[in-house]
């Protein structure tokens, strides 16, 4: 059993490196494609922050079966410990595929189609009804982050851009927008969620506070805007360079959040084999040990700093051209998007939502904005993760129980 979970360990580590590597992007793409941050300041940046997300807030309990995919009661738990190690390092294969070819996947799509396969091979029940909310979620995200992002961005250029009086319309209309986001993010962390409820928070008290937030941060950044715009009149650029810091903040929430998310996707199935080492049973819900959390990190930050420019690059200077304004509707709509389907109980992936956003912003200034080729490599690669990874899953679990 000790040599099971060593393996899973070492994976766990790989799948975590993969996390880092394509999911970067997620966070730090628009802030680098908008120039608001080099690469080298976005790889620190992210670095940091998936760390402290992934160990400081990530999920401290998992389902055994990740999202609830396969019932593993009629299974042994020898035929679990393949299957979960089986689902992790097919879904690791893909994504490091997806990211070697500089392509944006779902690390939670991957790892479900990694478990889909397993349920397929070894005849556990397989949760269908999630599957399919899951799969749904592939078109959900991106076109409710584009939406959005058209939208968004439409009002700023209308109100902003379109305007004669450039500045004073940013005076109004920035601190509104700062509001939102810190009304956003504050929510994300109380609204149904661990720490609201550790801190006995009820969901309307949730809003209130958020609400709270969100007015102090406008009046805030009204008060800093007014400030800044005393010393300069530069017009557009002064409003570009205003959505630079706002973007920067947006982005770092992002990572934040992205490392408490995703670290699950690769911590979750070792968690399930560590607690069928300790105790030969199989549970509904495993608690994650805190140094899963931190190999976790650790494996994120490494795929980060070593391979995380390539899909930052796709996302942030391939789909369509980024200014500060842009990026920061981008991460404003993707976090919006994960928020409100999170909560509604809908499977979401922040990187169909950012995408989505990134599409959106590059049609409201019309399609040729968009560089379609690179569209439809992304839309292929997305439609491909679940089957992709379910077949690796297959051929490897096959393996393993011959050599077993």
């Amino acid at each position: 059993m000790l040599i099971w979970l060593i393996i899973a360990v070492l994976v766990g580590l790989y799948m975590a490196w993969n996390i880092g590597a394509n999911d970067v992007a997620n966070s730090m793409a628009s802030a680098v494609g908008a120039k608001a941050i080099t690469m080298k300041q976005a790889i620190i940046i992210a670095g940091i922050l998936n760390f402290l997300g992934a160990v400081f807030v990530g999920c401290h309990v998992t389902e055994t079966i990740r999202k609830g995919i396969v019932d593993p009661s009629s299974l042994s738990t020898n035929i679990v410990i393949y299957g979960a190690l089986s689902a992790l390092l097919a879904a690791s294969v893909w994504i490091t595929i997806a990211t070697w070819k500089e392509l944006p996947v779902s690390t939670t799509h991957s790892i479900v189609g990694g478990l889909l396969g397993f349920g397929i091979v070894a005849g556990g029940a397989i949760n269908w009804i999630k599957v399919g909310e899951i799969t749904a979620a592939w078109i959900i995200s991106p076109m409710f982050g584009c939406v959005l992002a058209f939208v968004v961005f439409s009002i700023l250029h209308n109100t902003i851009f379109n305007s004669k009086r450039p500045i004073k319309r940013c005076k109004i209309v920035a601190p509104t927008f700062i509001g939102l986001a810190f009304f956003t993010i504050a929510l994300s962390f109380l609204f149904k969620t661990p720490l609201g409820k550790n801190l006995e928070i009820s969901e309307i008290t949730a809003i209130f506070y958020s609400g709270i937030i969100g007015i102090l941060a406008m009046a805030g950044g009204y008060f800093l805007i007014l400030r800044f715009y005393s010393n300069t009149s530069n017009g557009i650029k002064s409003v570009e360079s205003t959505f630079r810091w706002i973007q920067v903040f947006t982005s770092c929430y992002v990572a934040f959040s992205q490392g408490a998310n995703d670290v699950a996707n690769a911590i979750g199935p070792v968690a399930t084999i560590y607690t069928i080492t300790k105790t030969n049973e199989i549970s509904s819900s495993v608690e994650v040990p805190f140094f899963l959390l931190i190999i976790g990190g650790l494996g994120i930050v490494l795929g980060i700093s070593t391979w995380g420019y390539k899909v930052i690059d796709t996302v942030g200077r391939k789909i369509t051209e980024l200014t500060n304004t842009r990026g920061f509707t981008i991460d404003f709509s993707a976090a919006t998007t994960v928020l409100i389907a999170s909560k509604m109980g809908l499977p979401i992936s922040t990187t169909h939502a950012v995408v989505g956003s990134v599409v959106g912003v590059g049609l409201a200034r019309g399609l040729k904005a968009i560089d379609l080729r690179v569209i439809k490599n992304i839309v292929i690669s997305w439609a491909i993760t679940i089957p992709s990874a379910a077949l690796m899953t297959i051929f490897i679990f096959k393996i393993l129980v011959g050599i077993t």
